[in-house]
């Protein structure tokens, strides 16, 4: 058979026994083939395959169109791009139609009169699924013009043709998009009026130009993405036109680590053309991600309003970052990780959560540091025993020695600019803080012993066994008995 988009005419098309079919239906029929075949669907997706992909199949299977509702940075977007995959890899499309007229059901005056003038000899062209995709931004901004359209006084003027003439509309953006998936972001955020324009379009599948009598059966696949409605007071997705929403799908956070880990990896950016090699210790990327994790249950941090994704991968992005500056700075080729680098994740936190007016007072670089606190104390246990023995005096643990050393009125000064050798040895200075990363990790290398030992030390000041202050490019830790005295002291 003559390959599909080799044809050029209505008439092959017709003779080649092609039959179109709506949009819905071409994406529920490749659905169904694709789960025959145990296909993997909405590839780059981690952490959904129990929850929301399921919600999304039984939704295209049943024709629907669908709303993702869910806080930012839950890959809302990213899913609609994705159900472009299930569409045809072709269409036919009346050439030089501007509403992708299928030639079979020519919808637009111009595919009509094209189809009726030139019968089988009507010219066709292919549109690939890649260019069926359309998306808007819903802004307060957003006229009934810019998505259904409005009468064009230049296209009328230039053509002679009355107002009254269809041939004077200019369609707007959904228009435009039959056969399309078409996807407005952030519903709520469009005017209620407007919301109301689309009622036509979602039940009885025609819109409606300033009262043209225009019965135009579009046909699209709509998908909204909205945050919940109490997240702000910006607006609402009107009742009548959820009503006319087939689905509602509820989408989510990470639940837990691993998956967050997953996905971190997974949209981080890892070209780094510099000549250092940054290796990033499992432990740290475990403490990054439970930075997300405290912060969504901050008491300092808006919890409506969410936290992204995009704050553990910037947060990724710059750990590593920092490190290779340290690098480049002490002319290595080489490094890792260190606790001390956290700091350097900081400015990916601040921008990326919405603060409670406590948060407010407390101050956002303040906040940060306590979420980045949190998560060491959070993950400390799930890698070392718990230092909260150490508040039975009568029972000696592990920490003793590191303990004792300090009490004996050491201090210890980190350095987030140490050299990799510098470091090395600052640690190595500590009684029995080495004992304790080997006899917990036998086979940690040497880079994951030094990150484990650096461990040791912010956890047991997270437990309050140590006391640790900040200082220029680091932290100094020391006895906390007497840096209470000291402080009493000094007043």
């Amino acid at each position: 058979m003559k390959k599909l988009t080799a044809i050029k005419t209505f008439g092959e098309l017709k003779a080649s026994g092609y039959q179109s079919k709506s949009i819905k239906d071409e994406l529920r029929d490749n659905l169904v083939e694709k789960l025959k075949k145990k296909e993997a669907l909405f590839d780059g997706i981690i952490g959904f395959a129990d929850t929301v992909i399921p919600d999304i199949e039984r939704a295209i299977l049943s024709r629907h169109n669908i709303n993702l509702l869910g806080l930012r940075g839950q890959a809302k977007t990213r899913i609609a791009r994705l159900m472009v995959n299930l569409l045809d890899e072709y269409i036919p499309v009346v050439e030089g139609s501007e509403l992708n007229d299928d030639p079979f059901a020519p919808l637009s005056r111009y595919a009509r009169d094209l189809v009726a003038e030139k019968g089988d000899a009507t010219p066709i062209t292919w549109l690939h699924r890649g260019e069926r995709y359309a998306e808007k931004l819903a802004t307060p901004d957003v006229t009934v013009a810019d998505l259904i359209g409005d009468v064009d006084p230049i296209k009328a003027a230039n053509q002679k043709l009355s107002y009254s003439d269809e041939r004077a509309l200019h369609f707007g953006i959904i228009p435009r998009s039959n056969r399309c998936i078409f996807v407005i972001n952030e519903l709520p955020d469009l005017q209620s009026r407007i919301q109301v324009a689309l009622f036509n379009i979602l039940q009885e599948g025609d819109i409606q130009i300033r009262g043209f009598k225009l019965r135009m059966p579009l046909d699209i696949q709509f998908v909204f993405t909205a945050n919940p409605e109490d997240y702000t007071n910006r607006g609402s997705i009107v009742t009548p036109l959820k009503d006319r929403i087939g689905s509602q799908i509820l989408t989510h956070y990470p639940k837990d680590i691993e998956t967050a880990k997953a996905i971190t990896i997974q949209e981080s950016k890892k070209d780094r053309d510099s000549g250092v090699e940054v290796t990033i210790p499992d432990a740290a990327l475990t403490i990054l991600e439970q930075i997300g994790f405290e912060a969504r249950a901050s008491e300092y941090i808006d919890s409506k309003s969410g936290v992204s994704a995009r704050l553990s991968i910037s947060a990724f992005e710059n750990l590593a970052s920092a490190a290779e500056r340290r690098a480049l700075i002490n002319g290595e080729t080489e490094t890792f990780v260190r606790l001390t680098d956290f700091i350097g994740v900081v400015p990916a936190i601040t921008g990326k959560v919405e603060m409670v007016y406590e948060g407010e007072q407390e101050g956002a670089a303040q906040v940060a540091q306590h979420l980045i606190g949190k998560a060491i104390r959070t993950i400390f246990p799930t890698y070392f025993p718990s230092p909260e023995k150490l508040k039975k005096k009568t029972e000696s643990t592990i920490y003793q020695p590191v303990v004792d050393w300090f009490a004996a009125g050491n201090v210890l000064e980190l350095n987030s600019d140490l050299s990799n050798k510098m470091y090395a040895a600052a640690l190595d200075i500590v009684d029995g803080l080495e004992d304790i990363a080997k006899k917990q990790y036998p086979t940690a290398n040497k880079t994951e012993r030094l990150f484990l030992m650096e461990f040791i030390l912010h956890g047991l000041a997270e437990y309050s066994r140590l006391s640790k202050d900040p200082v220029n490019k680091g932290a100094r830790f020391g006895d906390l008995l007497g840096s209470v005295f000291e402080g009493m002291s000094g007043n």
